[in-house]
C-alpha cells in the first residue's frame, strides 16, 4: 500500500529527538505501544468498545464528503486501531478474533494507519454528532502518538519538532530575526500612523507575555501588526517571548511528550518576564493545548491564560473603531468552535469592525473544517488537502460576493488561499479577526 506522505528518514527522526525501531520490530513495537496507551488512556478504548458504527458520523465528516474513501469514515478509521487493540488486547479478539472484527497485524497495518490517521483533521465534528458523543479525533492523535514513538512520522512533522528543540517556533526563527522582524512591523506602523507601536521582545517585568504565531512574522504580518495596535491602544505593558515564538502546538497533534515540552516553554517565557497574563495568539489547536492541557501537562499555572480574541473582546469599550466598509464572514477554527470555547467573541468584534457580517452555513460548533488542521499540511498532501477543503469552498461559495473572510488560526490561513484558489475563489481577500482589528481600530 502506497502511503501518501513523506516518511521522515532515520537521521530526521533522531534530529527531532525520537529512537527509530528497525522494521523487523515495529509489529511488537506498536502492539505494545496501544497496551501502554490502553493503560492510561482508558477513555480511548471506552470509545473503541462503544462505538456501534450507526453511521452518524459519515456525513459529519468532511474528509470522508470530500474524497469518498470508506476508510475517512470516523468509525472505519478508528476501526484501523480497534481491529488491532481487539486482536490482542481482548479475550474474545484471542479466541474468534476474525468474527469479532479482530484483525491479527500484517504488512499493510501500518501504511494503513499513516494513509487514514493523516487524512483525520482531528476536528472533532463526529464528536458533535455522534449519538454517545465518541471523540475519534482522540483515536488519530492516540495512533500518530505511538507511530511517533516507534519513528514513523511524517517529514514535515520531524521537520517542526527539530526547529521546536533549536529555537521555540515551527519556522525556525532565532532571536536576532524576530527582532528584525519587529523594527520592520515597527517601522510599517509608523509610516502609517505617525505612532511609535512597540512590539517589545524579551521585555522584563511584562504584566502580559503575547504568544503569537511564528507565521505572523512572515505570511500573516497583518495579525501581529493588529495584535501590537490594539495593546498600544489599552496601554498594556506587554512583551513577545523569543524562546517560545509559536501559539501552535503541534505536539498536540503527534506525540504528547512533545506538546508538553512546548507547554514548559511558555511557562518558563512567563516566568523570565514575570507576566501574570499569558495571551495565546491566533492558532486553533495551539488554544486547545494550552487551554485544556496547560495544568495537566506540568502543573498549576502561575499566571492567567486568555486568548487573544477574548481578551480583545474584553476590552472592545476601551477601543475607538471606525466600521470597515466591508461584508465579511467567519470561518469557525475547529479548535475554537468544539474544544476552546472561542465562538461569540470574534462574532461581536467583527460586528463592531465591518459594515455588515454574514454567517456561513452551518456556523459555530457544527461548522466544516479548512482541511488542513491537525498539521497535515504537507505539499505532497495537496491534492488530499483540495478534497478535505471540498466542504468548506462549498459554505463559503453561497455567501458571495465577500470582501473579507475571517479565518483566525494559522493553519486555516495557510490551507485555505489553496482551497479557495482551487474551487476558483483566488481572489477572496482573507486573515485573521485581529487583521480586521488593526485596519478598523482608530489611534490618537
Amino acid at each position: 500500500m502506497k502511503v501518501p506522505l513523506h516518511l521522515a528518514k532515520e537521521k530526521e527522526v533522531l534530529a527531532a529527538g525520537y529512537t527509530p525501531v528497525p522494521e523487523e520490530e515495529k509489529q511488537q513495537a506498536l502492539i505494545k505501544g496501544i497496551d501502554e496507551y490502553r493503560k492510561w488512556a482508558r477513555s480511548i478504548m471506552v470509545m473503541l468498545e462503544t462505538c456501534t458504527k450507526c453511521g452518524a458520523c459519515a456525513e459529519a465528516c468532511h474528509s470522508y464528503l470530500g474524497t469518498g474513501d470508506f476508510n475517512n469514515i470516523p468509525a472505519a478509521r478508528a476501526d484501523l486501531f480497534r481491529k488491532i487493540y481487539k486482536r490482542y488486547f481482548t479475550w474474545t479478539g484471542k479466541t474468534i478474533g476474525r468474527y469479532i472484527g479482530a484483525e491479527d497485524y500484517d504488512s499493510e497495518t501500518l501504511a494503513k494507519w499513516v494513509t487514514y490517521f493523516y487524512q483525520c483533521n482531528e476536528c472533532r465534528r463526529c464528536a458533535v454528532y455522534c449519538p454517545f458523543g465518541i471523540d475519534t479525533a482522540e483515536v488519530t492523535i492516540a495512533a500518530r502518538s505511538i507511530m511517533t514513538a516507534i519513528g514513523v512520522v511524517p517529514r514535515f512533522m520531524t521537520g517542526i519538532a527539530a526547529n521546536m528543540i533549536k529555537t521555540g517556533n515551527n519556522m525556525g526563527i532565532p532571536k536576532p530575526a524576530t527582532i528584525d522582524c519587529c523594527e520592520f512591523m515597527e517601522d510599517e506602523m509608523k509610516e502609517e500612523t505617525g505612532l511609535e507601536i512597540k512590539i517589545p521582545v524579551d521585555k522584563p517585568d511584562s504584566d502580559i507575555l503575547y504568544i503569537p504565531s511564528s507565521a505572523d512574522f512572515f505570511s500573516n504580518v497583518d495579525t501581529m501588526i493588529g495584535a501590537a495596535k490594539f495593546f498600544h491602544a489599552i496601554g498594556a505593558n506587554w512583551t513577545i517571548p523569543s524562546t517560545v515564538l509559536e501559539a501552535a502546538n503541534f505536539g498536540l497533534l503527534f506525540n504528547m511528550d512533545a506538546m508538553k515540552e512546548q507547554n514548559q516553554r511558555m511557562r518558563d517565557a512567563a516566568k523570565m518576564v514575570g507576566a501574570k497574563l499569558v495571551v495565546q495568539g491566533e492558532c486553533g489547536h495551539g488554544w486547545r493545548a494550552a487551554k485544556m492541557y496547560t495544568e495537566g501537562a506540568n502543573g498549576p499555572a502561575p499566571f492567567g491564560l486568555v486568548h487573544i480574541l477574548d481578551y480583545t473582546y474584553q476590552n472592545l469599550g476601551k477601543l475607538k473603531l471606525q466600521k470597515l466598509p466591508w461584508r465579511v464572514s467567519l470561518h469557525d477554527p475547529c479548535n475554537y468552535s468544539r474544544a476552546g470555547d472561542i465562538i461569540e467573541q470574534p462574532r461581536e468584534i467583527l460586528k463592531a469592525c465591518v459594515d455588515e457580517f454574514v454567517e456561513m452555513t452551518p456556523n459555530r460548533e457544527r461548522n466544516f473544517c479548512c482541511g488542513g488542521g491537525s498539521g497535515i499540511l504537507m505539499d505532497e498532501m495537496m491534492a488530499i488537502r483540495m478534497q478535505l477543503g471540498k466542504k468548506k469552498a462549498e459554505q463559503v461559495k453561497e455567501l458571495l460576493p465577500l470582501d473579507f473572510l475571517a479565518t483566525p488560526c494559522s493553519i486555516c490561513k495557510a490551507q485555505l488561499p489553496y482551497v479557495m484558489k482551487h474551487y476558483g475563489m483566488e481572489d477572496l481577500k482573507m486573515g485573521g479577526v485581529m487583521d480586521v482589528v488593526g485596519k478598523a481600530i482608530v489611534l490618537a
